[in-house]
């Protein structure tokens, strides 16, 4: 069982950026000296910063723009924890490039890179690279061929819709082989059994998603894995909002503004991808944004955080990894970025100390 955290590195309002930084490692050195398996960057583009009264339409911004830059830099600075990419956003960059930039990131860190992919659900990124993001789905699938081409041949030669190679050999090959764990994001029904069929390990989460529709979905990823011909249920990793403090009532209580928040942000960006995708994709995302609109707190403590004291937050983690096949669990520690600095630190500490060894 992988016991993970997701870095958001988010850039709070009334800080800095060199704070947002300091934050970031200082969690990634606790998650390798408490035992955590993975640290997992996320990817942000284009949202500035606002105050506190400017609205919610932009969200939080981040400052890891560029992931793999961020995880050699922790590579460098850690001992055993793996580093993932949560994840590296491909039709935003040109794949050769990311081909050589994870291979070098999997050096660094002497083969302890996990290559997380996906196209993103924040149409905002698409605009500022000047990108459609009707193309997304294209894009991704062309990109993750060539670099898993570029990894896997000494040199090749690709002929695709939006990219054309001959015969190049890109160097350096990875440190694993024959190449770092590919996991792909699935943040829409139709994703999954396309993730199945490819034979790829599965990330998913419990912002956009119920656990009913989850276990429902990941049927369809392991049904589209086995008729593929591939065998057992496949690695299935779950994001999921932890937050974990010395009593149950504090850790319902102090999150609940920045969740309530997120969740609406949520919503608001579900509804505006939903106006750049296809047909069948916007119908979907237009329902999960008027879910969310109406959802409660209640409703999210219920169904999608794992949120509370240690013991309580090991019998949420231990039900979802029964009902869904889990190989994995990532936290994502502070949602809505209105937790302070020493409460999220607090809490991946117990997480760290006290939950994960009960979920192994």
């Amino acid at each position: 069982m992988h016991v993970g955290l997701v870095m958001e590195c988010d850039y709070r309002y009334g800080t800095t950026q060199e704070i947002a930084f300091d934050e970031a490692f200082e969690i990634a050195d606790m998650a390798d000296e408490y035992g955590l398996d993975g640290v997992w960057l996320a990817e942000r583009h284009f949202a500035a910063p606002k105050g506190p009264t400017d609205g919610m339409g932009a969200g939080i911004p981040s400052v890891v723009s560029v992931p793999l830059v961020l995880a050699s830099a922790i590579a460098a600075r850690t001992k055993r924890v793996r580093i993932g990419t949560g994840v590296s956003v491909l039709p935003l960059c040109h794949p050769i490039r990311l081909a050589e930039e994870a291979a070098t990131v999997d050096h660094v860190s002497r083969g302890r890179l996990e290559f997380g992919v996906g196209r993103s659900g924040f149409p905002r990124s698409y605009q500022g690279y000047g990108i459609p993001y009707a193309e997304s789905r294209e894009r991704f699938q062309e990109s993750l061929e060539v670099i898993l081409k570029a990894w896997n041949n000494d040199s090749f030669s690709h002929e695709g819709k939006y990219y054309n190679f001959d015969n190049v050999c890109v160097i350096p090959k990875p440190y694993q082989k024959p190449h770092p764990p590919v996991r792909v994001a699935a943040t829409t029904k139709d994703t999954f059994p396309i993730v199945g069929e490819s034979g790829h390990s599965v990330v998913t989460g419990l912002r956009g998603f119920s656990v009913p529709e989850v276990e429902e979905h990941l049927k369809l990823y392991r049904e589209a894995r086995n008729k593929a011909g591939y065998e057992g249920k496949g690695d299935v990793y779950l994001r999921i909002p932890v937050y974990v403090a010395d009593t149950d009532k504090a850790g319902r209580d102090d999150p609940e503004a920045g969740v309530m928040q997120n969740f609406k942000r949520l919503a608001e960006n579900f509804a505006q991808s939903a106006r750049q995708s296809g047909v069948s994709a916007s119908e979907e995302r237009l329902e999960r944004a008027e879910r969310l609109n109406n959802i409660t707190y209640d409703d999210l403590l219920r169904d999608r955080l794992a949120y509370g004291s240690p013991e309580t937050v090991v019998k949420k983690l231990k039900h979802l990894i029964d009902t869904l096949g889990l190989s994995g669990v990532i936290m994502e520690s502070n949602v809505g970025g209105a937790v302070s600095p020493e409460q999220v630190l607090h809490s991946i500490q117990l997480y760290a100390q006290e939950v994960a060894p009960a979920l192994r």
